[in-house]
């Protein structure tokens, strides 16, 4: 009976907070077509990038000027952001984690 009443009761504080978009008028049809890249050559394209920075840390630095140094430190900055843009991913804010957890353990 309990876990009734709490699997009720959070059904309705949910849709309580679920404000569905009042967009029925405008919806219209898409015209435009999204050109989508091959998986392929992202994956290729990753292999490549991570090589590169396996070059970079298996590199003697301690020989080098303090410029050499700054334009691999900006190069290996430069292919973190690429292969982060190209695994995506998903992300949870730590305040969304933690109400899961908190929902799980509720409901389990």
């Amino acid at each position: 009976m309990k876990k009734i009443i709490l699997c009720l009761f959070t059904t309705c504080s949910l849709l309580l907070f679920y404000s569905p978009k009042a967009n029925a008028a405008t919806v219209a049809a898409s015209t435009s077509i999204v050109a989508l890249k091959p998986v392929e050559s992202e994956k290729a394209k990753a292999k490549v990038l991570e090589f590169r920075l396996n070059e970079i840390n298996a590199m003697d630095k301690s020989t080098m000027k303090s410029s050499e140094k700054k334009s691999l430190r900006k190069e290996v900055r430069s292919i973190r952001h690429q292969l982060r843009e190209i695994g995506g991913g998903v992300y949870i804010s730590a305040g969304g984690l933690l109400l899961i957890l908190i929902l799980l353990i509720i409901l389990l």
